[in-house]
């Protein structure tokens, strides 16, 4: 989907928000450094643990 300048400036401000987003994701993803980049945002947005996975590789501590 091709735009040009004064089609991009008619859009309303969330869908070129998600054009924008979808635009980095996309050429990102095309190149190995480019998915790593992904990936650290996806792990910078998670706030909470993932237990099972800190469980494999640490196994279970604690109450055992």
């Amino acid at each position: 989907m091709g735009l040009n300048f004064w089609e991009v400036e008619e859009l309303d401000l969330d869908v070129y928000l998600f054009m924008a987003r979808e635009s980095v994701i996309y050429f990102n993803s095309q190149t190995e450094s480019g998915r790593e980049y992904l990936e650290n945002c996806w792990r910078m947005t998670q706030t909470k643990p993932d237990r099972q996975q800190l469980r494999e590789k640490f196994g279970k501590k604690g109450g055992e």
